[in-house]
């Protein structure tokens, strides 16, 4: 196959599964993750999977071109994708929706650790290189997290961070969630 059809096939696909997305219901858990300007590439498909399994509400797009679902395993169908031009457009929306932002960078204010994360969180991944595509001043509700990191690299993957803070919300979500009372069995 050549690169021009490589890309029209990934086109074809790319649009089917985003037509198939209207119809993905918002997860059990209120976290969403804002994917800010992130490569177009494997990534955001690992991102979807993840988000699926740990129950998010939606993932919001901002600025991210077509991407290959195919890393997804078919989340991009279960899990509700909100798109927008600039990041100001989804903080406005999800300002109105109640959500606290929290931009995850390695060298965050608060680490993931220690943060006590409310049920209404919007976690912000930036791109990969080059960062958010915001100016930090004009949000200042934005806290930043840190993820906990002992080895000499100065990043984690994107999807792998991503993975960790849901992982991490979810962790505190359930316990602060009263486990049901054990009834006694009739005989």
């Amino acid at each position: 196959m050549s690169r021009k059809e490589s890309r029209n096939h990934l086109l074809l696909r790319y649009n089917k599964e985003r037509q198939r997305n209207v119809l993905a219901k918002p997860g059990e858990h209120e976290f969403v993750l804002i994917l800010d300007q992130l490569k177009p590439s494997f990534n955001v498909g690992k991102i979807f999977r993840s988000a699926e399994a740990f129950g998010a509400h939606a993932v919001h797009l901002v600025n991210v071109g077509q991407f290959d679902p195919s890393p997804a395993k078919g989340s991009f169908r279960k899990v509700p994708a909100r798109f927008h031009d600039s990041f100001a457009d989804c903080h406005a929306a999800l300002v109105a929706e109640g959500y606290s932002f929290f931009l995850l960078e390695p060298t965050g204010l608060d680490s993931l650790c220690t943060v006590k994360l409310p049920k209404k969180c919007a976690f912000v991944l930036g791109h990969e290189e080059f960062g958010f595509s915001f100016k930090r001043e004009g949000f200042t509700d934005l806290q930043t997290l840190s993820i906990p990191q002992f080895g000499s690299v100065q990043s984690l993957n994107v999807s792998i961070a991503a993975s960790v803070i849901m992982y991490e919300y979810v962790r505190q979500v359930q316990r602060r969630t009263p486990e049901p009372t054990a009834t006694s069995a009739q005989p």
